[in-house]
């Protein structure tokens, strides 16, 4: 054990300097837990979501007096990280947060072992009442693993000092026996991102707490001999594949927000109906502040049936089946980086749909980012897309309108590549843009074709309105009718996806000619519907060429454009 003066555990205190500095680690470590990411989802945002989870707390503990006692921190705590909680593991994390926090509302000053026992004890009850379906091989493993630990530490009447090291070298021995218990990660060759992303975050509030370090960078310089160990079995344990033949999840997309109670429900027939619904379900907090999380193929009815009780808000609803994607290129990427030359130019591109994904990567974009109409990505995101490809200059296409400052301010930010925004604002742009790159020209004159080239292209999109307005010239529009949008200005209301498509193209067609239309249809538009609407535009335009695919892309069930 390395010998040093480990100082007296006052508990509001220690919380409150060493919360941030954990936090910190598992940020840097993000992207490393993002790549084991494989269950329940392989989509690649465990390390992401556990991350904002508890900077979310840091805002919370932040903003709190200078004198606040224990139970204004476990507060803090406890609200900050279901406030924050994202994806799955934010919100299993935020549950274990809550009882540690609220098993340490009676600990002695300065904590003991017991105190430290107490706590995960009640870590333990709060997070599995949490998970209707805990399964072995998990964050929740680890935790009950680590728990068990600290009763045998108490029972030993060991010091605090040797108990905290004794739960650091259990976590990451807990951790390396994660594939031995769930198959699927030891098919992949990883251990269980949300495991590892806890054990993160407890050797570095050891580490500072015990006044090792203020952020740990050298493992075995601050821990003992079995510490070191048992964390170098958890990494030795993996060798991160990119399997292409996942199957995926029977869900796509996973739905999550914060839903504010107006009158007392029945919190298990909520999570019934969550299991109706899905899979991953869960519903935690207490009346009248809950966060509700569930992959989900029908987000909508999920939200309806939230809206019986109370208000829903901060709604976050991610396609897995494109994070999939996304992950699975991010690791196949890293992996040809490495032994791959940078080639010159590469390209970044933000689509919705999983359909719009594949058709810009046969057009040689190399990292495709999730987002569009209510779910932008950010600067962060973007930034972190131009990371992966490996070229020496790189164009983004944000293909939403919305997205275009973000893309900007990624390319200035990127210090190590040259990166280039062309600001289309639609993914038939891009298309258009991509068909006019001229591989072995200056970046330069690359950028300035495909801007030309996405300034030919006349597009439209075809979706339903949510709120009452009117079109461009005056028409009433109402909640549900389905909108016609021609560059921008909505131009045709009607109520029949099929009749305002028609219209559009016609409109379109009637004041420039055009020879190609490229039309997608939407992940709520079945194939039959969308033949019937490709056939009544073949019957009404015979000499327009129609190069029709899936987009798959949420909100528009039609998106086209002519040139």
């Amino acid at each position: 054990m390395l010998e040093m003066k480990v100082p007296v555990l006052m508990i509001a205190k220690t919380i409150r300097t060493c919360f941030p500095i954990a936090v910190s680690a598992v940020a840097d470590k993000a992207e490393e837990i993002n790549k084991l990411n494989v269950f329940p989802v392989p989509d690649g945002d465990t390390g992401t979501n556990m991350s904002l989870t508890l900077q979310s707390v840091v805002k919370e503990l932040a903003a709190l007096p200078v004198d606040a006692d224990m139970d204004a921190i476990a507060g803090a705590i406890t609200h900050g990280s279901l406030m924050g909680a994202r994806g799955n593991s934010g919100v299993i994390t935020s549950q274990i947060l809550r009882g540690v926090a609220e098993g340490l509302r009676d600990a002695g000053e300065p904590v003991d072992a017991s105190d430290v026992a107490a706590a995960f004890r009640r870590a333990v009850k709060v997070a599995f009442q949490a998970v209707r379906k805990p399964i072995e091989g998990t964050i929740l493993t680890v935790l009950r693993d680590v728990s068990t630990k600290a009763d045998e530490c108490e029972k030993k009447r060991l010091t605090v000092e040797e108990t905290l090291d004794a739960l650091v070298v259990e976590a990451y021995q807990s951790v390396a026996r994660t594939p031995d218990l769930l198959p699927v990660l030891k098919e992949n060759g990883v251990v269980d991102s949300g495991a590892f992303g806890f054990a993160i975050f407890l050797e570095n509030f050891v580490a500072a707490a015990l006044g090792r370090t203020s952020k740990i960078e050298d493992f075995s310089a601050t821990f003992d001999a079995d510490a070191t160990s048992a964390k170098a079995g958890a990494l030795d344990r993996v060798k991160i594949e990119a399997n292409d033949d996942w199957e995926g999840s029977e869900f796509r997309y996973c739905n999550e927000f914060l839903f504010k109670a107006e009158r007392p429900f029945d919190e298990d027939e909520v999570l019934k109906f969550l299991g109706s619904m899905g899979d991953c379900e869960l519903l935690v907090g207490a009346y009248p502040d809950y966060k509700v999380h569930v992959h989900s193929n029908t987000p909508n009815l999920v939200l309806e049936h939230m809206l019986q009780f109370g208000q829903v808000y901060e709604v976050f609803i991610h396609n897995m089946d494109l994070e999939v994607a996304e992950r699975t290129a991010k690791i196949h990427a890293d992996q040809d980086a490495a032994v791959e030359p940078a080639k010159a130019l590469g390209f970044v591109a933000v689509a919705a749909g999983s359909g719009e994904a594949e058709i810009l990567k046969s057009l040689g974009v190399d990292v495709v980012v999730s987002g569009g109409q209510t779910m932008n990505p950010s600067t962060a995101d973007l930034l972190e897309a131009v990371a992966r490809v490996n070229a020496d200059s790189v164009i983004i296409l944000p293909n939403n309108g919305n997205i275009r400052m973000a893309a900007e301010a990624a390319a200035s930010a990127c210090e190590d590549k040259r990166v280039f925004v062309v600001p289309t604002k639609t993914v038939p742009q891009a298309f258009s843009a991509l068909f006019a790159v001229m591989p072995d020209s200056p970046v330069e004159d690359v950028v300035e074709a495909m801007t030309e080239a996405k300034a030919e292209v006349r597009d439209g999109e075809v979706t339903r309105a949510v709120r009452d307005s009117q079109a461009s010239d005056g028409t009433p529009i109402h909640d549900g009718d389905v909108m016609g949008i021609i560059c921008d200005s909505i131009d045709i209301v009607g109520s029949d996806v099929k009749q305002v498509t028609l219209d559009c193209i016609n409109r379109m067609m009637d004041e420039e000619e055009g020879d190609a239309l490229t039309i997608l249809a939407g992940e709520e538009l079945d194939d039959d519907a969308f033949q019937e609407i490709i056939d009544a535009i073949e019957e009404a335009q015979p000499d327009l060429e129609i190069d029709a695919h899936r987009g798959e892309q949420p909100l528009y069930p039609v998106i086209f454009s002519i040139e």
